[in-house]
């Protein structure tokens, strides 16, 4: 993408509210820089589709837009902007249509696109309870074990739970936030995010600074439905924010899935309604991924399509070849081959795990029967 156009989609994110179609709209039909060039000018008329009144709010949010230094902040504390286009946008969000992101806002240093081919959300409320914690921990720890990516919203309980679960298992997550990505929401949760950060990706469409409203924690909820190939409620009452999510998943075609919790409690009343629908009861990982990884290429265990090795970053070439082929390898010792971090290595991994290269076994790395056919190939022409 242009710096032209990179800068106009950054314009666009302090004046457009997440998920707005009619701005997704103008996007599609006049291009970004034209549709900056109009806000900038100020004139009449309006763009089409908006009142005059929207028109003049839309103008004040544009007279104090300063992509140069957005881009400026979010550089400074480690963050990029991926745009649709971009080697990273995962192609999954174009699923949005017009209310698709105008880009992302990224901290970590996993590639989105590579993480999103096998991620799996794991969401529910906020006031769960011990049995909740305990469901969205366990999931996420079995999903990451079995080489999926959790993703949730960085909340307080199951989203919390789910995240620490996938963690604790050496595994990846990406928490997607309704606010800028260098301001943890909630605040109470400000170690967590640092820490997914560093060890997975923090994701949202607010620019720097900006802070979260009700409005924007629903709409981002469809950022996490179109990112993953299906979307786990652990306990929800009727009108939890986390059957957002999962009725924009079943819109966009993904997977919806349901822990079952006690007939009397009001936090699992969500969640036995979209059983009675078209969602699946799931009660531990295995059955997750039974039901998401039958999709040909993102079936587990290395059954989807092997890509040639010379086409990976030179990054992961040389984490694959830090594998012994033999055996199991622990992160520690992936990442004293390649000569590089821990936490990087474990990032790198699960790219190569999405590619089909590696599998996960216990707490270690295993090249998979196609891999060591390349791998050895390429240590032979050294």
């Amino acid at each position: 993408m242009s710096g032209g156009d990179l800068l106009a989609r950054i314009f666009l994110t302090r004046v457009l509210e997440p998920g707005d179609e009619t701005g997704g709209r103008w996007l599609r039909e006049y291009g970004a820089s034209e549709v900056v060039r109009r806000l900038r000018e100020g004139g009449a008329p309006p763009l089409p589709g908006v009142s005059g009144t929207r028109w003049t709010g839309l103008l004040a949010r544009a007279a104090r837009a300063d992509p140069e230094r957005d881009l400026a902040t979010a550089r400074n504390a480690g963050t990029r902007f991926v745009t649709p286009g971009d080697v990273e946008w995962p192609a999954q969000l174009d699923d949005l249509g017009d209310a698709r992101p105008l880009g992302l806002w990224v901290r970590g240093r996993p590639s989105l696109r590579m993480w999103a081919l096998q991620a799996v959300a794991v969401v529910g409320a906020r006031a769960c309870t011990e049995y909740g914690a305990h469901m969205a921990a366990g999931l996420a720890a079995g999903l990451a074990e079995r080489g999926w990516v959790v993703v949730s919203g960085g909340a307080y309980g199951v989203d919390g739970a789910a995240h620490r679960g996938a963690l604790g298992a050496g595994g990846a997550t990406v928490a997607v936030l309704a606010c800028g990505v260098d301001r943890p929401y909630p605040r109470g949760h400000a170690g967590l995010i640092d820490r997914i950060a560093e060890q997975g990706l923090v994701v949202g469409e607010l620019p720097p600074g900006e802070h979260p409203t009700a409005s924007r924690f629903v709409l981002r909820n469809r950022v996490i439905a179109a990112l993953t190939r299906g979307t786990v409620v652990v306990e929800a009452a009727h009108r939890s924010g986390s059957l957002v999510t999962a009725r924009a998943a079943q819109r966009l075609g993904r997977f919806t899935m349901g822990v079952p919790g006690p007939a009397t409690s009001s936090l699992s009343a969500g969640v036995h309604d979209l059983l009675r629908g078209e969602s699946t009861l799931v009660t531990d990982a295995a059955e997750v991924v039974e039901l998401v990884g039958a999709i040909g290429q993102l079936a587990p265990a290395g059954r989807g399509p092997v890509l040639p090795r010379d086409l990976l970053e030179p990054a992961n070439r040389q984490v694959l070849a830090a594998l012994p082929g033999n055996r199991p390898a622990s992160p520690e010792e992936v990442a004293r081959g390649a000569q590089t971090s821990e936490d990087e290595a474990v990032a790198r991994l699960y790219e190569l795990r999405a590619l089909g290269y590696v599998e996960r076994h216990g707490d270690g790395w295993k090249l998979t029967r196609q891999a060591l056919i390349s791998v050895r190939d390429g240590r032979t022409r050294r």
